[in-house]
């Protein structure tokens, strides 16, 4: 006798929100989910609507006036955005109007449908943030890293970034993931069967090849979590600060960057007295570049503060451009102040934060002018005001994080992503050890390899807590 099936899951709370961003623009939605929105519908636009069909109509009040008029689309479930019945109210994107839909929406909902004796729509509520994407992941309509990747394509700053998270929006990272597990779980199936079968004797190290399948499975994994490295990039970008003494040209290098007039220069020392920051980007890749006060000892209490804060940008940066000014490196008070700020730097950043030595000024000296020897073996030579080495310096900057040039087809990715595939990765070098053991043990094998597949799983959300769910989609605008 088959066995009894699940009780279906109970119906979640309709929930209602306005869908655009605040303030005024030509169009708003109002967009309201949940199961059996017919009463309501017909209620708000006088009639029902045909499923998928765009229908321009008056939206009506509790009196049949008209609050706006525009377009009504229905999509029954389970052919929407939530996997649930869905209603969108196109009307004039005002936000008195947009409030006033969303208000006779939640009204509406409460009233007796004379048709059935009841509420039109028991319980309907203003939606989290974030919640309309919620429902579309536990209706299964997508994954959590296409759940991300909405939110990632809404907050793309590059156009580089937008088409990425276009990729994982469609899949193309969930794509990798599932092709992962799906080797890991034949892996893990065989390790199972031999742990459940010893009668038969199989030599499962050498009959079901564990060692060709793992090694497969570990290269696999290390270009996933390179691909990945390089989508993060993309989504987060790096913090970059301009570091040196007064008038070495940190200020004139950010606006060379950016290629504006964004920081005050003045042949003035101690101008910069605060951070100022602009976001550029490079091949793609967003760079939060930072403009700090000049480092030196200072007995002015705000430029001292300010070169607290610029300390304190040093220590949390990704990557640190320390300037050094051609024209003075033979006075002697400037090269102690050098040397008294490299020490510094080594103090305070960690190992695996690059510094480079860029070396301004080149325009400032003779062409015939030898270059000291330390800007010959390393470091970028180049001029702030004429441009020139600039290339060279972006070109430094994203190898020093790490970025190739962006093959087709890259996926974005998130932090999270990355620890995953890290712990991943952790979990497949331990079975790999245990393989490798004189008496290799089958059982902290096949638990090595089920803590590599939750780990897995997390990215997709195939296994996840509910309050990492939380984090994530509390983190939506209200109308996603």
């Amino acid at each position: 006798m088959a066995p009894p099936l699940p009780p279906a899951p109970a119906p979640r709370e309709p929930i209602a929100a306005i869908a655009t961003a605040p303030g005024r623009g030509a169009v708003g939605i109002v967009r309201v989910s949940g199961t059996g929105l017919e009463p309501l519908v017909r209620a708000l636009c006088g009639r029902s609507l045909r499923p998928r069909e765009a229908t321009y109509l008056p939206f009506l009040d509790a009196a049949g006036r008209p609050i706006d008029q525009g377009l009504a689309l229905f999509f029954p479930a389970p052919h929407s955005y939530t996997g649930e019945d869905v209603l969108e109210l196109q009307a004039h994107g005002g936000p008195v109007v947009l409030q006033l839909l969303l208000a006779r929406c939640l009204a509406a909902a409460a009233e007796i449908d004379p048709a059935r004796g009841g509420a039109r729509l028991p319980g309907l509520r203003l939606a989290r943030p974030g919640e309309f994407t919620e429902r579309a992941f536990l209706n299964d309509k997508i994954d959590l890293a296409q759940a991300e990747a909405i939110a990632d394509l809404i907050d793309a700053s590059t156009e580089a970034a937008a088409r990425s998270a276009a990729r994982s929006l469609s899949g193309a990272f969930s794509a990798e993931i599932g092709a992962l597990r799906e080797a890991l779980v034949h892996l893990r199936m065989l390790v199972e069967a031999t742990l459940d079968f010893p009668e038969e004797e199989l030599d499962f190290l050498q009959q079901a090849d564990a060692r060709g399948q793992l090694a497969a499975l570990r290269e696999q994994v290390q270009r996933v979590h390179a691909r990945a490295h390089q989508g993060a990039l993309l989504r987060e970008g790096m913090h970059v600060v301009i570091a040196g003494q007064p008038n070495a040209g940190k200020s004139s290098l950010l606006n060379a960057l950016a290629g504006a007039e964004l920081a005050i220069v003045t042949p003035v020392a101690g101008t910069t007295r605060d951070v100022v920051r602009q976001t550029i980007q490079i091949e793609g890749v967003p760079l939060h570049v930072l403009d700090t006060a000049g480092l030196r000892e200072s007995e002015d209490e705000v430029e001292r503060i300010g070169i607290e804060r610029a300390w304190g940008h040093i220590e949390a940066a990704d990557a640190v451009l320390f300037l050094h000014d051609l024209t003075r490196l033979d006075a002697p008070e400037y090269r102690a102040e050098e040397d008294r700020i490299t020490l510094g730097l080594r103090q305070k950043i960690a190992e695996n934060v690059p510094v480079i030595d860029v070396w301004n000024k080149r325009d400032a000296l003779p062409a015939s002018a030898a270059l000291p020897a330390a800007a010959q073996r390393s470091g970028v030579v180049l001029s702030a005001r004429t441009g020139e080495g600039l290339d060279a310096l972006r070109a430094r900057l994203l190898e020093a994080v790490g970025w190739q040039a962006a093959p087709e087809g890259l996926f974005i990715a998130r932090e999270r992503h990355l620890q995953a595939l890290a712990r991943v990765r952790g979990h497949l070098d331990a079975a790999q050890a245990e393989l490798d053991a004189p008496s290799p043990g089958l059982e902290l094998l096949a638990e090595e390899l089920r803590l590599a597949q939750n780990a897995l799983n997390e990215i997709t959300g195939a296994f996840g807590a509910d309050d990492l769910l939380g984090v994530i989609f509390s983190r939506f605008c209200i109308g996603k």
